[in-house]
């Protein structure tokens, strides 16, 4: 599934996510329904959404655009890929990046920080987000591959 593809078949029912994503993990695309993080420099409420059964589905982060801390790493990537989730986009940074690129999975995030996260359980799962120009909301659709993340109101392949 190349995002090049699904613009020029649906165009009309794509958004791209106007945001320098960097990719991580051996997957090469992703395509699943959303589920939404609103946090800020802490990454308790990512946690608690990564240790429950993803079902193909795909973590959606707003982290602020802050990459002066890490929102996830390898210990939240590794319980990500056996539970059962697709990926994880974050308007955020990541650490632990030569682990998660080992992982089964694929993570798109601003870039990178070792430092980690505040853990004082400060965030939402289950909100409306907005950012890279894009609002998302639980159940919309994330594809996502070299080219970039585009997401949809609707399942198109």
């Amino acid at each position: 599934m190349k995002t090049a593809d699904l613009i020029d078949d649906h165009a009309a029912d794509l958004t791209l996510v106007h945001l320098a994503f960097r990719r991580f993990g051996r997957t090469t695309h992703i395509a699943g329904p959303v589920q939404t993080v609103k946090c800020f420099e802490d990454n308790s409420a990512v946690r608690a959404e990564l240790e429950t059964q993803g079902d193909g589905r795909i973590l959606v982060v707003d982290g602020g655009g802050s990459t002066r801390v890490a929102l996830l790493g390898d210990m939240l990537a590794e319980p990500a890929v056996s539970n059962g989730w697709s990926g994880v986009a974050l308007n955020a940074a990541i650490r632990d990046c030569v682990e998660v690129d080992r992982l089964d999975t694929a993570v798109y995030a601003l870039g990178t920080s070792p430092v980690k996260s505040a853990k004082e359980g400060w965030g939402k799962a289950g909100r409306s987000l907005r950012f890279g120009g894009v609002a998302m909301r639980p159940g919309d659709w994330i594809y996502a591959e070299a080219d970039g993340v585009l997401t949809s109101r609707l399942k198109l392949v």
